[in-house]
């Protein structure tokens, strides 16, 4: 199987330079040339146009910021759509279902089928090759795809014929990990103005039922990094467009939801204070402005 990947930001970059290690013979596409030029060095072939991937390669995996990304790529004029070859479209992009159901709709008007697969676990998991990754759509195209998708996750989810099921899954994933997030911060910085050492904190949390991936992994990680500057591993604008989608499904189904409005409301904010392009997790320094005290790796960097 000939594989086209397009979207080589910071998570896809990731996956498609584990493809070309795994031995396939890649064709690449994005905007951003240097993306482009770091493939092509370790022996991927460069496309100038989604089309011309698709004129190449038998599935084309796409990793792209928003779903108007994804439909212009799939649908547009020199969209997937207008290629010859690819029969398999897999969207790793996080797009909401009703994109995914417009995009399949499309794309099997020209008989080929969308797997929407999008992933969870970050850069880190994509560097370690252990996301997880939800599909939905044609079994036996999901099953044909599926080796290729264990080379970059280690947990696959098959959720259904139906498109639009793994988009679904993911927006819940994330609202819950968004108001999971939100909910650490705050205690974190609640319990550093009251004089609480950082590390006791962490280790209380982690050893009770306050304990979860963000104060095991994602938070001690980026206040351990703060002095770097927060290194993005996944933007806020990013965040706040999967709550967005995930409130907006939850609409179409009446289904009433608190917490998520609540960290779409905080994440809005960070991004009227400019911190769209940032990692999420570094957004804690809105709060703590606003409390008068910054969280700090060790006593001694704060003051202690």
């Amino acid at each position: 199987m000939k594989l086209g990947f397009i979207g080589l930001g910071n998570i896809g970059g990731v996956m498609a330079r584990r493809l070309v290690k795994a031995g396939h013979a890649l064709v690449v596409h994005d905007l951003d040339a240097k993306a482009v030029a770091s493939l092509t060095a370790m022996g991927a072939t460069a496309a100038p146009s989604a089309r011309d991937v698709a004129d190449t390669c038998d599935a084309v995996l796409l990793s792209l910021p928003t779903p108007a990304a994804v439909e212009a790529v799939a649908l547009g004029a020199d969209g997937l759509v207008q290629g010859g070859m690819a029969k398999i479209v897999v969207d790793l992009s996080t797009t909401g279902p009703t994109v995914a159901r417009r995009v399949a709709e499309g794309l099997a008007a020209k008989g080929i089928h969308l797997i929407d697969g999008p992933v969870s676990g970050g850069v880190s998991g994509a560097e370690a090759g252990t996301l997880a990754i939800m599909t939905s759509g044609d079994a036996a195209s999901q099953k044909a795809v599926e080796p290729v998708l264990k080379q970059i996750g280690q947990n696959i989810f098959y959720l259904g014929a139906e498109p639009g099921l793994g988009q679904t899954m993911k927006l819940v994933n994330n609202v819950i990990l968004a108001s999971n997030t939100l909910a650490c911060l705050e205690g974190m910085v609640l319990g550093a103005k009251a004089g609480l050492d950082t590390k006791l904190m962490f280790d209380v949390l982690n050893a009770s039922s306050g304990r979860s991936f963000m104060s095991e992994k994602r938070v001690p990680q980026a206040i351990t990094e703060r002095a770097q500057g927060f290194p993005v591993r996944f933007a806020a604008g990013l965040m706040h467009k999967d709550v967005k989608l995930c409130l907006e499904e939850a609409e179409r189904f009446g289904v009433p939801m608190f917490m998520g409005p609540a960290a779409r409301q905080y994440l809005s904010m960070a991004l009227a204070m400019g911190s769209g392009p940032e990692d999420f997790v570094s957004t804690i320094q809105h709060m703590e402005k606003l409390a008068g005290v910054e969280v700090r790796a060790t006593p001694k960097e704060s003051g202690g």
